[in-house]
């Protein structure tokens, strides 16, 4: 995450959790590099990623 924002909370972040959050942008980072070397269009990267994220939302509001 070299681009990143650094993540503030509250209380103090487990080195396992900033792990994971290292983890998830990369690979993300590398999905979105592979979907683009495929040859996607951009929107449809964009409307996949703000759809799946739609999803993880209301799938969290509702538990």
């Amino acid at each position: 995450m070299t681009n990143g924002t650094r993540l503030r909370h509250m209380l103090p972040m487990s080195p396992e959790i900033n792990a994971a959050v290292v983890a998830l942008d990369k690979a993300i980072v590398d999905a979105v590099g592979a979907a683009k070397s495929a040859g996607l269009p951009q929107g449809l990267i964009v409307g996949l990623l703000q759809g799946r994220a739609h999803a993880q939302t209301h799938l969290m509001v509702n538990e």
